[in-house]
C-alpha cells in the first residue's frame, strides 16, 4: 500500500504529545486530515452545497460513482470541476446528447492507411474521473455504454478486454425537472451509482456570498476553480481507499447495514426494494464516512448518513403513495427512524 505523504500545506490539529503511537493509527490520521483539507478546498469553490461535497467526497474515498440531481444553476458540473482540479490525475468529460454513440464514450477501431492495420483509439472513458454531464439526455444504448467500465473497470474494444487506469470514477449529472428529450436510465444502471446526490437550493446567506463572489469573476456566471490547490495525486487516492477499506467493522453495524437493505424489499409503500449491491455500498459508504469524520471505527451513524445516498435510487414508491405526494426520500426517512439500530 502507498504511504499517504505528508503535505507542509494541510491543516495538523495535533500535537505531539496527542499524536498516536501506533503507525497504523498515524497513517488513519494522516489520511483523515488530507481528507478534511480536500473538504475544506472543495467549499472555497461550492458555495452553500456541504452535505453534497462530503457525499462526494464519501464516494471518491469508498471507489464508488456518482449520480447528481439537480435543477440547472447549482453548481453539479463546478463541484465535479472543482474535484478535478484538486485531483492530480485524469479528467475527462462528455456532454451527452441524443446523437452521441457508444463509441464516442468508449473508442473504436481506426484504419491506419500507413500500417494497412486497425488501431484502437481510446475513448475518454479511459480516464481518472469522467465527468458524464446530463447523462439522460442520451438513449440507453450509448448509455449502457458505461455499463461495463463502471462495473468491471475495463472496456472491451474490438473482442479485447482493455482496462482502464484506477482510480476510476464515474460522476453524472442530471436535470430532474426538465424530462423533454430525455431518456429515463435503468435500473441496471441506476444500481451502478453508489449514491445519489440531490442538490438542493442554497441558504439565502450562502447566495449572498455566492453571488457576491461570482460578480467579482472576470467569467461571467461562473465561480472560479483555477485558484484552488492540487491536494491529491492518483496513488494517493488509492492508497485513501485501502486506508478506508480497513476501518474496523463491527459485526452489529454490519448486520444493521443488511438489515436496512432487507427491510425496502418488505416496506409498506415501496413497490421495489433495494439489492445486495445496496448493502454493499452501505458499509463501503460508511466507512468512508469514519474516515472523513477523523474515526477510528464505523459506527452506526455512519450507516445512517450515508443510507438516503444509498438507497433512493435503488427503491421504487409505490404508486398510490406517489400520487398522494409521498418522496422517496420521506418513506426512507420512516424506514431509518424505525429500523433500530445497535448501541456500541
Amino acid at each position: 500500500m502507498s504511504e499517504i505523504p505528508e503535505n507542509d500545506n494541510l491543516p495538523v490539529q495535533e500535537t505531539p504529545s496527542a499524536a498516536p503511537s501506533n503507525p497504523q493509527a498515524q497513517q488513519r490520521q494522516r489520511a483523515s486530515q488530507l481528507a478534511q483539507a480536500l473538504r475544506a478546498e472543495l467549499r472555497k469553490a461550492v458555495i452553500g452545497q456541504s452535505a453534497v461535497i462530503d457525499d462526494m467526497l464519501t464516494a471518491l474515498l469508498a471507489g464508488g460513482h456518482v449520480l447528481v440531481e439537480g435543477v440547472p444553476g447549482l453548481g453539479k458540473t463546478l463541484l465535479v470541476r472543482a474535484l478535478a482540479r484538486c485531483f492530480g490525475g485524469e479528467f475527462a468529460r462528455i456532454q451527452f446528447t441524443p446523437d452521441l454513440m457508444p463509441s464516442d464514450v468508449t473508442g473504436h477501431a481506426v484504419y491506419d492507411m500507413q500500417s494497412e492495420q486497425f488501431k484502437l483509439r481510446k475513448g475518454p472513458v479511459f480516464t481518472n474521473l469522467l465527468l458524464a454531464d446530463e447523462i439522460n439526455r442520451a438513449p440507453a444504448k450509448t448509455q449502457a455504454a458505461l455499463l461495463e467500465v463502471m462495473q468491471e473497470r475495463q472496456v472491451t474494444l474490438e473482442g479485447r478486454a482493455l482496462p482502464v487506469q484506477l482510480p476510476f470514477m464515474v460522476l453524472a449529472t442530471m436535470n430532474p425537472i426538465e424530462q423533454e428529450g430525455t431518456y429515463p436510465l435503468p435500473e441496471a444502471e441506476l444500481d451502478r451509482f453508489m449514491l445519489k446526490l440531490r442538490m438542493d437550493y442554497p441558504q439565502q446567506d450562502e447566495e449572498l456570498n455566492m453571488v457576491r463572489q461570482v460578480t467579482r469573476s472576470a467569467k461571467a456566471d461562473m465561480l472560479e476553480v483555477s485558484p484552488l490547490r492540487t491536494l491529491l495525486q492518483a496513488k494517493d487516492v488509492l492508497a485513501l481507499q485501502k486506508i478506508a477499506s480497513d476501518l474496523p467493522l463491527d459485526d452489529q453495524v454490519l448486520d444493521y447495514a443488511v438489515r436496512l437493505a432487507r427491510a425496502t424489499r418488505s416496506w409498506p409503500g415501496l413497490a421495489m426494494g433495494a439489492g445486495p449491491r445496496a448493502s454493499i455500498a452501505l458499509v463501503r459508504g460508511a466507512r468512508a464516512r469514519a474516515l472523513l469524520r477523523g474515526g477510528d471505527f464505523v459506527l452506526p451513524d455512519d450507516i445512517k448518513s450515508c443510507a438516503l445516498a444509498v438507497l433512493r435510487h435503488r427503491v421504487r414508491l409505490a404508486p398510490e403513495l406517489d400520487i398522494e405526494g409521498l418522496s422517496v426520500d420521506q418513506v426512507l426517512q420512516q424506514l431509518l427512524d424505525q429500523v433500530p439500530a445497535p448501541r456500541l
